[in-house]
């Protein structure tokens, strides 16, 4: 059932590709049955990786509090943690977490202005989502956001957004006003665990890239995205490149595993 579904959809877009000049369409990163079932229907599967956090101990049961999450790893990396948190005190900086109608707008027109001035550094625009995108987020889905604010000397300075499912938090968004060491590790980070021991979820998707994740317990796990090419020369040699990086994204992902923080 789910080929022939997503069969119709696969002709429905490249039909539409055909008819409006378009040049390609993508899927990114569906479940590897939904990947393979995708790659069997004229699109090419290309394969990579991100890095979870996982709520569970060695035993496999979940984490009580951030501390047991601690004695789970190798007593250097815990220091360093430790040390990191402890930073965040020390420069005066306060964390809030909010779900809810607890976002309100002004908060929106907060956290709003932390996301244009992200991407005006890297990008030098202000983002791709407008405003009225997010306040939209606060109305239909209030109670599937989690906003991480950090405030300082009654000012925020800055803040993360996340959505969360049944079992899954999903980091997305950062930005700030002020730098501070180890803020960005906090807020994207170290909040998000404590929130998913919490509510209990059982995974932290904290985004794309980001070696410096393994140091903090986020495990290397494999991902895929399926891409059709209308032009054929272009698609053979995105196929030659996928299927040489192939091999290098596997080897990445073992080497990373070594770079893990926890107890042997």
């Amino acid at each position: 059932q789910q080929s022939l579904i997503f069969a119709e959809i696969i002709h429905a877009c490249i039909d539409r590709c055909h008819k409006e000049d378009i040049s390609s369409f993508h899927f990114l990163y569906p479940q590897q049955a939904s990947s393979d079932t995708l790659a069997s229907l004229a699109t090419e599967q290309r394969s990579s990786h991100q890095y979870h956090w996982f709520n569970r101990d060695k035993s496999t049961a979940p984490y009580r509090d951030f501390e047991h999450f601690l004695a789970d790893l190798k007593s250097r990396k815990r220091k360093d943690i430790k040390r990191e948190r402890r930073l965040i005190e020390e420069q005066n900086i306060q964390l809030i977490r909010l779900t809810g109608e607890k976002i309100n707008a002004d908060i929106w027109d907060t956290f709003y202005h932390f996301y244009q001035l992200t991407y005006a550094k890297r990008s030098g625009h202000g983002g791709y989502l407008p405003k009225a995108f997010f306040k939209s987020l606060g109305i239909t889905m209030s109670e599937q956001l989690l906003l991480v604010l950090a405030k300082r000397d009654d000012r925020f300075i800055a803040g993360a957004l996340n959505l969360f499912s049944s079992d899954t938090l999903y980091g997305r968004y950062w930005g700030c006003i002020e730098s501070a060491e180890s803020l960005h590790f906090e807020a994207c980070y170290y909040q998000g665990i404590e929130f998913c021991i919490e509510r209990q979820l059982e995974k932290f998707d904290a985004g794309a890239q980001g070696e410096h994740k393994i140091q903090r317990g986020f495990r290397p796990v494999p991902t895929w995205s399926n891409h059709w090419i209308k032009d054929p020369q272009f698609s053979q040699a995105i196929k030659r490149y996928i299927e040489q990086e192939a091999e290098q994204v596997q080897d990445n992902i073992e080497q990373a595993a070594n770079y893990l923080p926890f107890k042997a």
